[in-house]
This record gives C-alpha cells, sequence and structure tokens, in this order.
C-alpha cells in the first residue's frame, strides 16, 4: 500500500508547478523550486498534522522556499526583470497576440498579486485556503487578486501602467518647460535687441 503522504505530495505536483511557474516566470526555476519543495516538505514530514490542510502546507512551502532562494540571489538579480524570450517571437495570429499580451502583463504585476490570481483563478483555491498558504490573512488574500484582476483588466484595455503614465505625463511637462524657455529666450532676445 503506498504512502498517504507521499501519495499526496504526487497530487499535487500539478498545482505545486503552476504556483511555481507564476512566482519565477521560468519553467526550469520552476522545475527546480518545485523539486527543492518536495525535498523540505520530505525533510519536515513529521511536522506535518495528519487531517490538517495538506495543500496549503505544500504551498506554503513551496513559497517559502521561493522567498528563501530570492533573498540568496537578491544581490545579483531582480524579481522584475522580464525574461529576454518574452517578446522573442511574433505570434501569427491575433489570438496568440492576446496571450503574449496576457503574459506579459502577468509577468508584470506584482508577485504577490500574481501568485494569488494563480492560485484562485487557475488553482481554484478559496481565499482562505490562499491565507493559509501564503501566510496572510483573508482579507489581504482578497485584496491581492481584487488588484490582479483590476489590473490586468486595465492593461489588457490599453491602459498604461501607472509608472509608464507617470513617466509620459513627465516627458510632457519636461517639452512644455522647454518650449516655454525656448519662446521666452526669443522674447527676451528681441526685447534686448529693441532697446539698445
Amino acid at each position: 500500500m503506498a504512502d498517504t503522504f507521499q501519495t499526496q505530495i504526487v497530487a499535487i505536483l500539478p498545482k505545486l508547478r503552476v504556483q511555481a511557474l507564476a512566482l519565477t516566470r521560468n519553467r526550469a526555476q520552476a522545475e527546480d523550486l518545485v523539486q527543492d519543495a518536495v525535498c523540505n516538505a520530505l525533510g519536515a514530514r513529521d511536522s506535518f498534522i495528519p487531517g490538517t490542510n495538506f495543500p496549503a502546507w505544500m504551498h506554503r512551502i513551496l513559497r517559502n522556499r521561493f522567498i528563501s532562494d530570492l533573498r540568496k540571489r537578491r544581490a545579483t538579480t531582480d524579481i522584475d526583470d522580464l525574461p529576454g524570450d518574452m517578446l522573442a517571437t511574433k505570434p501569427d495570429h491575433e489570438d496568440r497576440l492576446a496571450v503574449k499580451d496576457l503574459s506579459f502583463a502577468l509577468a508584470r504585476l506584482p508577485a504577490d498579486q500574481r501568485e494569488a490570481l494563480v492560485l484562485v483563478v487557475l488553482q481554484g483555491m478559496s481565499y482562505q485556503e490562499l491565507a493559509e498558504a501564503t501566510g496572510c490573512a483573508v482579507g489581504t488574500a482578497k485584496s491581492r487578486v481584487f488588484r490582479a484582476r483590476r489590473q490586468l483588466e486595465a492593461w489588457m484595455m490599453g491602459e498604461l501602467p501607472e509608472s509608464d503614465r507617470l513617466r509620459q505625463q513627465a516627458m510632457a511637462l519636461r517639452q512644455e518647460v522647454e518650449q516655454r524657455r525656448k519662446q521666452s529666450g526669443h522674447h527676451d532676445a528681441a526685447t534686448n535687441s529693441a532697446f539698445r
């Protein structure tokens, strides 16, 4: 008869892969993260209390491993760097373009919002399960999913991200100031020559 603990690990592997991919945005790193999380779970097997929420326990281990790994390499990498191959190929069909846009938008979400959205929408976790898996309050879990959905909708409808919008406003203001400076410079020069 198969060990129940190992059976539960095998059963949750697909969901762990989805969560890992949402966190790392890289298939190879996601597979490594899942493998490390499973090793951690096997090592901590005695700390799991049978009858409690095994999926939440595993998702928490994977998330904690991700955070631990991130801290170790934080000096050399940035979590918000986009993979170089994200936009390398141009899709031939509109559907593929929409999927590419969605993938790009998902990658721009903050990691906690992206993770929450994937776990609730794709894996069907409840907000309570999400809160347990990520170690936050249920209200925080709901807020993360809400903000992620709202931001994705805005981006998919063509609205610029806040940082891009502010950058555009700053450039427009800079151009306006420069234009006024040039106009006042011409005016000053004309005024000065009239009084000579």
